[in-house]
């Protein structure tokens, strides 16, 4: 299996580190794929007409896609059910702590574009602020309520410490840890894992 994208993106990571918590690390190849926001990529585009990353190769030259199917998939494939679970009660609330991490990354990757590539003086003021709200609200929800469920590794909490990992990178001004000690503690602790120390990301 291959799985195409730069770590830089935390989409790519979270399955990534996910492939190492199922006990694929070693069987799954991760490709640095170069992609430009406006332009085509041709291997990305064969296997998904999104042509966005990540994308998973199977061993069956198949693509799956996006991350939180190849997530589930990685999981399917190793006979996981810790990653996602099946009881039906625990499932839902992982898939939807997953959901805040996927949100707090689509967020924090669309501020970076927003304030980093868009040319100077063509920024949308009053969406940056409002995605700044949408930031600082995930991570008072992540202090408040979710805290129980981050200490299981799960596709959740996987998602939501890469994410972060990721704000701690790009965006550093967000200063996240401020008024949330409990999530900053566990965030920690979770960097500790050896599938976050083994894609942990280097400034190039």
């Amino acid at each position: 299996m291959k799985i195409y994208g730069d770590l830089i993106s935390p989409f790519v990571r979270m399955t990534v580190v996910a492939a190492h918590e199922v006990g694929l690390g070693d069987k799954v190849q991760h490709i640095v794929e170069p992609v430009k926001p406006t332009e085509v990529n041709a291997k990305l585009a064969s296997l998904s007409p999104i042509g966005k990353i990540p994308v998973l190769e199977t061993d069956h030259g198949h693509g799956v896609y996006d991350s939180r199917v190849i997530i589930e998939y990685l999981a399917h494939v190793a006979g996981n059910t810790n990653l996602i679970p099946h009881e039906p009660a625990k499932r839902f609330r992982v898939l939807t702590l997953q959901a805040l991490g996927q949100g707090l990354a689509d967020s924090a990757v669309a501020y970076r574009y927003e304030t980093a590539m868009r040319p100077k003086g063509l920024q949308w003021e009053d969406w940056m602020a409002r995605t700044e709200t949408r930031l600082h609200a995930s991570f008072d929800e992540l202090e408040s309520n979710w805290l129980d469920l981050l200490q299981d590794v799960n596709a959740g909490s996987v998602a939501v410490a890469v994410t972060l990992a990721y704000i701690d990178f790009r965006l550093p001004d967000l200063h996240w840890r401020n008024g949330h000690p409990k999530i900053g503690h566990w965030h920690e602790h979770f960097s500790g894992r050896d599938s976050m120390k083994k894609t942990a990301l280097v400034a190039k």
